[in-house]
């Protein structure tokens, strides 16, 4: 048996074969992060073994960087680990007191990793195709989201600019009736000279009825006297803003509804739990990938980062310690969401979380008690691909 390390770049990588000893069996090489490169590293493996069944290769998780590289040694049927790059880390800090890292010597350490671990680490289960484009489409989600977040934080600046004063007589600067308004008249000056007819009915539609004349009297006579700078350029900002926000809204409507119908499609149990919507479900499925990478929900609390961390020393062993949080951040998120929604709609749930509320935690703490006990309820219905029953 040979043992393969591999340390994944974005245009090249470094790899280094042992043997069962820990020998070196080769000089450690680079090859390039493309077609020809592949063919070298296949070469070099065979040269040192070329029964596939005696290979198993190691690789840093390292996002997409390695995922042809990955997509490539599993069509030749390589059996491959993915390491935590936290593993690596902590593996090559205690191998040495020197301060080294060079990506030939991290090729060296995952190809050790791989061998003295090797019973322990279960080969990588590539996810569906379906599971995949899933993990995408939210990726791609969470990317849009945060960039609309960014610009609302931009809208909120702009209208402190301009008319400061808007904030204290609507609901809020970022509901549709508010952007409306910015987008017609963006200044406190332009509100000021719109007349109240024309301000009035933009209101009634924009908001459905929920502001009126009274309301455009209000922000009129409070445009009147407000303090914002009248500038036709930050107006013009702001506007531009506002259409790029309107315009992430609707393509992230269009990429819910591509989300769903991939769900649909995949047709996973984990939507028959109360409260899990396709967009939750779609998050928590997708960044979970093949669960036959797990063999266990504690491997799987793990993989969220919602275990508890411990703490002993001697006689000292501390109570209260926080969560780890060193798994996935986005399926850590999607469970504690998960876990607020699907404590309302189920009565196991609810009462398990009022359990935890009485004893006197607080409230995020009941979420994370609730988020590992819905884990080990996900963990079983994917196991077994069987629906949510709920407790009678």
């Amino acid at each position: 048996m040979i043992f393969i390390g591999i340390d994944i770049a974005s245009k090249k990588h470094d790899c280094c074969a042992i043997n069962a000893h820990g020998m070196v069996l080769a000089p450690i090489f680079t090859f390039e992060n493309n077609a020809e490169g592949f063919g070298d590293l296949l070469a070099n493996i065979k040269s040192c073994e070329r029964d596939v069944s005696k290979v198993r290769v190691g690789v840093e998780a390292t996002g997409h960087y390695g995922s042809n590289l990955i997509s490539f040694l599993l069509s030749k049927g390589f059996d491959i680990v993915v390491f935590n790059p936290l593993q690596v880390d902590m593996y090559r800090r205690a191998g040495s007191l020197r301060k080294t890292k060079t990506d030939k010597a991290d090729a060296k350490f995952i190809a050790q990793m791989l061998l003295s671990s090797n019973a322990e680490n279960s080969s990588y289960t590539p996810n569906q195709p379906d599971i995949a484009d899933l993990k995408a489409l939210n990726r791609h989600r969470s990317r849009l989201k945060g960039i609309r977040a960014r610009l609302r934080t931009s809208v909120s600046r702009l209208v402190t600019v301009l008319f400061p004063e808007l904030c204290e007589v609507v609901w809020s600067i970022h509901s549709t009736s508010s952007y409306v308004l910015l987008l017609e008249h963006p200044t406190a000056a332009a509100i000021t000279d719109c007349h109240l007819t024309k301000l009035s009915n933009l209101l009634v539609a924009s908001s459905r009825g929920k502001y009126g004349k009274e309301k455009a009297l209000e922000i009129k006579n409070l445009a009147a006297k407000s303090i914002g700078k009248n500038s036709r350029v930050i107006g013009f900002e702001l506007q531009q803003t506002i259409r790029l926000i309107n315009n992430i809204a609707d393509e992230l409507d269009v990429l819910d509804g591509e989300i769903k119908a991939l769900m649909l499609k995949i047709n996973s149990p984990i939507t028959t739990i109360p409260g899990i919507s396709y967009n939750l479900g779609s998050i928590i499925l997708s960044e979970i990938g093949c669960i036959e990478n797990f063999s266990s929900p504690s491997k799987l609390l793990a993989y969220a980062g919602l275990e508890p961390s411990t703490y002993q020393s001697g006689n000292y062993s501390a109570t209260k310690t926080s969560m780890v949080k060193r798994g996935s951040p986005y399926l850590r998120w999607a469970i504690l969401q998960a876990a607020r929604h699907v404590s309302r709609f189920d009565p196991t749930f609810g009462t398990y979380a009022e359990k935890k509320r009485l004893e006197g935690k607080h409230h995020f703490v009941v979420l994370n008690h609730v988020g590992r006990k819905l884990i080990r309820v996900i963990f079983h219905i994917l196991k077994h691909n069987q629906v949510f029953e709920a407790a009678a």
